[in-house]
């Protein structure tokens, strides 16, 4: 293993040089050179230069096919033309920031309640202001202090459940961690619990590694949170790409609230929350007391231009539906690929991620990000990520793919290729 690995990391430098200068040059104004921690890799980050359609090119002129698809707010690809002329046009024609309401909205804001099933919905500037305001609609709404979350959860920048309750959580929430797919952990947090506001959760654990709620565990969160009086809070900001109307209606629980967010800013920064219109009131600025929610950009031309252009001319429920198709298949092609090793992936349609554990978990094993965290083979994991991306593709390195609407078959087809040579070339290292 170490051979293996320094072997790949002398190549990921030589094909890196002018990335390796960048990110000594940062070092000087910014904290380890980085501004988004997710994109820290070693032994240091590559600088990517412009992406096309499913490809980019980094600052030393290496091509890559993109597969990490902005985790997953990248779903249009790289400049999409649909999307070009509709940002042209605004800059043009209408203007970046009116500071006023505008019909824009109006026009956003209807097109999302129809596709999503919503009755009311608010705009925000990402999906954690958009989990942040729900969270504050539920305890207005319900004039309770408690939130219930799950172990693996991730709902935005400072609301990040990996390791537990975060430390950097800037507002002192009353939280009740339970584990995720722990539908006796559900029960007896309520029976515990007279207090509770909500339950948050995603259908999908998307930075958890795209670990799938079960049914069991969906239907006991609704049954529980409506007898407590409590709401159910459905983060969709990931996982709304998996049907035409997200996956609250693939996997049938109808929740109080979901959260939006990602690629439904066509591009730019985009966060929306939204669901039954009693407790959406509690924002309405006609009623006495209402909660006040204030953004400047969050109702910004170019986004609410974009967002909509992307929603009904672009990503269509039939595109919806084939791109999953394609990513399924190439899940299963992976699993295939995996048999007997110590990979395998999880997740559902265009989402995915690839686990690497030392004692060959399946797929089907995983419920929660503890069951991959405890025997988790990080050498091998940064072994099969420099590879790739020294192979021309651009991968996460915690494994998440997320496909774009614009990526082939034939770049699928040259992914599992490379896989496969992967697998051969490591044979050793990667059986179980």
């Amino acid at each position: 293993m170490d051979l293996a690995l320094r072997d790949a990391e002398t190549r990921f430098i030589e094909l890196h040089p002018e990335s390796q200068r960048l990110h000594r040059l940062s070092l000087d104004s910014l904290p380890g050179g980085n501004t988004r921690t997710l994109l820290h890799t070693a032994p240091f980050p590559v600088f990517m230069r412009k992406g096309q359609g499913e490809e980019l090119w980094d600052e030393d002129g290496n091509k890559y096919y993109d597969l990490v698809g902005e985790l997953s707010a990248g779903l249009y690809g790289h400049s999409h033309p649909t999307l070009q002329k509709v940002l042209t046009d605004t800059i043009q024609n209408v203007g970046l920031s009116l500071g006023a309401t505008n019909v824009y909205e109006q026009r956003y804001a209807s097109l999302l309640c129809k596709r999503f099933g919503l009755e009311r919905v608010r705009f925000t500037n990402s999906g954690t202001e958009a989990n942040i305001h729900c969270l504050a609609a539920a305890r207005k709404f319900t004039s309770r202090r408690k939130i219930i979350v799950f172990r693996g959860a991730y709902h935005g920048s400072v609301l990040s459940f990996g390791a537990g309750i975060p430390e950097n959580n800037i507002d002192q929430i009353d939280w009740v961690l339970v584990q995720y797919n722990d539908s006796k952990g559900v029960r007896e947090a309520f029976s515990q619990n007279s207090d509770v506001a909500a339950v948050i959760l995603e259908g999908i654990q998307g930075a958890g590694g795209f670990i799938s709620a079960s049914p069991e565990f969906l239907g006991t969160i609704r049954e529980e949170s409506e007898k407590a009086g409590a709401l159910m809070i459905l983060d969709e900001v990931m996982t709304s790409r998996l049907a035409p109307g997200g996956l609250k209606d693939v996997i049938g629980v109808t929740p109080d609230l979901i959260t939006l967010g990602k690629y439904l800013g066509g591009g730019l920064p985009f966060g929306a929350f939204g669901g039954r219109a009693d407790i959406m009131d509690v924002f309405n600025p006609l009623t006495s007391g209402a909660l006040a929610h204030s953004g400047t950009f969050q109702n910004n031309t170019l986004m609410l231009h974009s967002g909509y252009a992307g929603l009904c001319k672009v990503y269509t429920a039939e595109v919806a539906q084939s791109l999953n198709a394609l990513g399924d298949d190439l899940r299963q092609r992976l699993q295939r690929v995996f048999v007997g090793s110590k990979f395998c992936v999880t997740g559902q349609g265009s989402l995915m991620c690839v686990h690497i554990t030392e004692t060959g978990l399946r797929a089907e094993q995983i419920t929660c990000r503890d069951d991959v965290a405890a025997v988790e083979a990080a050498d091998l994991k940064q072994l099969f990520w420099l590879e790739l991306v020294n192979a021309g593709f651009w991968v996460q390195n915690r494994g998440s793919i997320t496909l774009n609407i614009a990526i082939s078959t034939a770049a699928l087809d040259a992914f599992v290729e490379a896989v496969e040579e992967f697998c051969e070339k490591h044979r050793s290292l990667i059986v179980v």
